[in-house]
């Protein structure tokens, strides 16, 4: 993985002062200059090493590890105070000083671990029994971040989903994703470019409302699929993943995050239509017998109207008379809703 040039440019300033105090440090001790040198950048190496090893450590861990040793050596604490070494054994022994110090050590020690491992392994709601008057504020599912991919950045509807209000929390889109829209808006082909131009104005819209927080995640350059990286990013961020991809969305949900989708949420608002409803239908096209008109529902639904060839361009009322299932979708049959 490819290391951004912000990390480099810490690393080269660190590295630079490393060999600087190395410098100082050995001509305080009259030492050989190239010494100090050598021993700043040996320094450094290591820690360049350790931090390498720790890239997927994030601040939410180091922040979980740093409670756990807390609480680890804290415990620690309450178990050398509570009178073990006081016993007449440490007392007469004549190596009684040593066995304690040794076995204060290894007391700090395993408990520092454990704690530090235990809290690692636990999530935010666990840390509310440790400080029972003060807890952990979660956030709730509404004020989690959304992070977007490009299929739901390049559907229209989504500005409108945001009006609405169903739909709150800072919105996150990463790097790898607005470069993936320029990329198909660069494209020859017009259908890839009429798409990567409507993402891209998709986003100007979201940034466009003042009461919508819309960031750009840098997400350094990386050869691993969108996919992945979205997922990952989403378990970093701790945020929901809105997508239009079924497949993204389960392997999101398989990886324990919460998944928006608007493809389900489309199909959750289709309207639920049987024998009796009625409802205003746009007639658009002839039907494939003589005397029936086609309109279709906002969801892509289509109905046959029959006797209604001679209102074809017309919005009329229909009764429903059947449904019909089809591989393409549901298929429904309407009646012209008889004058009152």
């Amino acid at each position: 993985m490819k290391t951004s040039w912000p990390i480099r440019l810490v690393r080269a300033l660190f590295f630079a002062f490393s060999v600087f105090i190395g410098i100082a440090i050995a001509l305080g001790l009259d030492q050989d200059a190239w010494v100090g040198a050598l021993s700043g950048a040996v320094f450094m190496g290591l820690l360049v090493v350790l931090d390498v090893m720790l890239a997927h450590f994030t601040l939410r861990d180091f922040s979980h590890a740093t409670l756990g040793l807390a609480v680890g050596l804290f415990c620690a604490w309450l178990i050398t105070r509570i009178g073990v070494f006081q016993l007449a054994y440490f007392q007469n022994h004549e190596e009684g000083a040593a066995l304690q110090n040794i076995a204060e050590i290894c007391i700090y020690g395993t408990l520092a671990f454990f704690g530090v491992t235990f809290a690692l392994r636990s999530d935010r709601d666990q840390f509310a029994f440790l400080i029972p008057y003060i807890r952990f504020r979660r956030d709730g599912s509404e004020g989690e971040p959304l992070l977007l991919d490009a299929n739901v950045v390049m559907d229209a509807r989504l500005p409108g989903v945001f009006a609405t209000g169903f739909l709150s929390g800072a919105v996150v889109v990463p790097r790898c994703v607005l470069d993936g829209l320029q990329h198909l808006a660069d494209s020859s082909e017009v259908a890839q470019s009429l798409r990567g131009r409507r993402g891209l104005d998709t986003m100007e819209k979201l940034r466009a409302k003042p009461e919508m927080k819309v960031s750009i995640h840098e997400d350094g350059a990386s050869d691993a699929p969108v996919e992945v990286r979205l997922v990952t990013l989403a378990r970093e961020l701790n945020a929901r993943l809105l997508t239009n991809d079924d497949n993204l969305a389960k392997v999101a949900r398989l990886r324990g995050i919460t998944v928006l989708s608007m493809r389900e949420l489309a199909a959750a608002l289709n309207p639920e239509l049987s024998v009796g409803d009625e409802l205003r239908l746009p007639l658009t096209k002839p039907g494939k017998d003589k005397n029936q008109a086609v309109g279709y529902l906002p969801d892509g639904a289509m109905i046959v109207v029959n006797n209604a060839a001679a209102l074809i361009g017309q919005t009329v009322d229909v009764v429903v008379s059947g449904t019909l299932p089809t591989s393409a979708g549901r298929l429904i049959f309407a009646e012209i809703k008889p004058a009152a």
